[in-house]
């Protein structure tokens, strides 16, 4: 199992901050899309994570019960927070 930081996101709407990302990584050695790291979270294959003035939040899945798809979101401090909508976009 790797543990893997994510430093770049790309959303579908690039100027709303509640938008869902539709794909993460740390390019160029990875981008995967949402579904692809909802899968290996879920299944325990990789942890993920990023890093935010040298603290660490840990990447979880949300599974709505609203009938919306399962997203990502970052956790610390047994809080969720949005800090993956913090970080900077890539254009793949």
């Amino acid at each position: 199992m790797a543990d893997c930081r994510i430093t770049r996101i790309t959303k579908k709407n690039r100027q709303s901050t509640h938008d869902h990302i539709t794909h993460a990584g740390n390019p160029p050695t990875w981008y995967w899309k949402r579904e692809d790291i909802i899968a290996s979270i879920n299944n325990k294959t990789n942890t993920f994570y990023v890093l935010e003035n040298g603290n660490r939040s840990d990447v979880g899945v949300v599974n709505p019960t609203d009938g919306r798809s399962p997203f990502l979101r970052t956790y610390a401090d047994n809080v969720w927070n949005d800090n993956l909508l913090a970080l900077p976009e890539h254009t793949p």
